[in-house]
């Protein structure tokens, strides 16, 4: 069992604001049902998950997930993940979640979380090839980047041992700041890394070592095949597509209603 976070206090002022009157995007509709609930859902069916924390307004959350424990949001993700590891208050690793994700399922749960079981680490993240991409979600447009590995988008959920919080936040908030300053983030990362980066000769075990020293923590990316764990739902066509995917397989008959 695994205790887990859902990080959902964006509020819906970006572009899916003209598809939906919901101050919260995780409350965003997917054929009459919030986009929460279908990520609820996963973590429920998947049998592994213990206590679960969301991290957002309390007003818009409260009394919907009677079992959940629902923690105020702060000014960032980071500040975010601090609040849900604090709720938690334990040594175990914690799953985190975006509230933007509604196409996971609980086989991709449970597949990647017995990936993480392979390997010791503190902090995993799980990236997707785009082949496997493209095969489950053709033409929905992703973020790629290419490795000597391979060609891959990373994924919305993560798992961390919550021991890293003290010595990797602050260092995790100042990469964060330095990604719009390409001086200090070239600086940062180091020439030898960036070359590799530009040439895709660098690997994925090359990053996760640079990841591991930046963030004074033991990485490991996790290669998964599950799409799911990596499409989120942040503008129009990912939502008509959740539309389209997360619709009933069938209607009722007149027997079961």
């Amino acid at each position: 069992m695994v205790n887990a976070m859902i990080l959902a206090g964006a509020p819906n002022n970006g572009p899916l604001q003209d598809c939906s009157p919901a101050a919260n995007e995780a409350l965003i509709e997917i054929n009459g049902r919030p986009m929460l609930d279908y990520i609820v859902d996963a973590l429920n069916a998947s049998g592994r998950i213990g206590r679960l924390v969301i991290v957002g307004p309390p007003a818009d959350f409260a009394g919907r997930y009677p079992a959940a424990t629902v923690v105020e949001s702060g000014d960032s993700i980071l500040d975010n993940i601090r609040r849900g590891v604090e709720a938690l208050s334990t040594r175990e690793k914690i799953l985190v979640l975006t509230s933007d994700i509604p196409f996971l399922t609980p086989e991709a749960l449970n597949d990647f979380l017995a990936r993480c079981g392979e390997r010791e680490a503190e902090f995993y993240y799980p990236i997707v090839t785009r082949e496997v991409s493209d095969a489950r979600f053709p033409g929905v447009k992703r973020t790629y980047v290419a490795l000597k590995d391979g060609t891959f988008t990373g994924g919305n959920i993560f798992l961390l041992d919550p021991a890293i919080i003290p010595r990797s936040l602050a260092k995790a908030e100042q990469f964060i700041k330095m990604r719009k300053q390409p001086l200090q983030l070239a600086r940062l990362l180091g020439l030898g890394f960036i070359l590799k980066f530009v040439t895709r000769t660098l690997t994925v075990t090359e990053a996760e070592k640079r990841v591991e020293h930046l963030l004074m923590l033991r990485a490991a990316a996790v290669i998964t095949p599950y799409a799911e764990i990596g499409v989120d739902v942040d503008k129009p066509s990912d939502l008509a597509l959740a539309i389209a995917e997360l619709a009933p397989s069938a209607t009722l008959t007149d027997n079961q209603l």
